[in-house]
């Protein structure tokens, strides 16, 4: 999912967490390091618990050691790397109980989100639902993993910022980044019909929303990231079966 800092076009500066001025190119250059690096890790092209390779990663961006360890930072804070003390950084593990876990939070959290979206949600906001959800499925259509997962985690965020909730929505953000690499993942692995499941999931989500029909969105949510944990769990004992890697012990903070 390409995320870009969003950025006041009447500014030309910004302030910076301490206090520092920083020109607009900086923040657009940290803006574009951050979603090319966290693409290129969703994506699978560095292995689980793989160190970052950093010389590598800055002549592939064009780009000083800098901007890329300040992007690490942040995803280190979203949960998809781990820093190491001055041994750089490497791609978080999760185990299958890591997955369980954050999986049931995510349908709780998401089930929370229906509900409280089915109260507060505007036409306006269903509307571009709507249309993101066909752009979604113009993406299964054409077998595009890459955009269909974009467009698919851009939806689950609309209806949480739909809930109204901040709380919830910075709760929701701190775990999504911690599971978005495995869920990439699961669902490049599905197979056709499960693909396809996924989609007719996605149709009885968006006609629960235009209902407004809080208890059953909430419900189907809640299934629909049950799903996703069986998914991401198979993937995850698939890829362990293959190398011998052992899935069940916890992974290391």
């Amino acid at each position: 999912m390409k995320t870009m800092i969003p950025i006041d076009p009447a500014s030309t500066q910004a302030v910076t967490s301490l206090g520092r001025e920083q020109p607009r190119d900086e923040l657009s250059l940290h803006g574009e390091t951050l979603a090319r690096l966290r693409d290129y890790i969703v994506e699978g092209n560095i292995p689980d618990g793989g160190r970052i390779p950093e010389r590598q990663l800055c002549e592939m961006f064009g780009i000083s050691r800098t901007p890329l360890r300040e992007a690490l930072k942040v995803l280190a804070s979203e949960g998809l790397v781990d820093l190491l003390p001055n041994r750089g950084a490497r791609v978080r593990q999760l185990s299958e109980q890591d997955l369980r876990e954050l999986f049931d939070v995510m349908g709780g959290l998401e089930a929370l989100a229906g509900r409280l979206a089915c109260e507060n949600i505007t036409d306006h906001e269903i509307a571009d639902i709507e249309r993101l959800h066909y752009e979604m499925y113009g993406y299964y259509l054409h077998r595009d993993m890459p955009g269909y997962f974009r467009v698919n985690q851009l939806i689950h965020q609309k209806i949480v910022e739909a809930s109204r909730n901040a709380t919830l929505l910075a709760t929701y953000g701190s775990f999504a980044g911690r599971i978005r690499r495995i869920r990439y993942s699961a669902n490049f692995a599905r197979k056709r019909e499960r693909w396809g499941e996924a989609m007719r999931e996605h149709e009885t989500i968006l006609d629960a929303l235009r209902r407004r029909a809080g208890d059953e969105l909430s419900d189907i949510l809640f299934r629909h990231l049950r799903q996703k944990r069986a998914a991401a769990v198979e993937h995850l004992s698939e890829g362990a079966a293959a190398t011998g890697a052992p899935t069940s012990t916890s992974s290391t903070p």
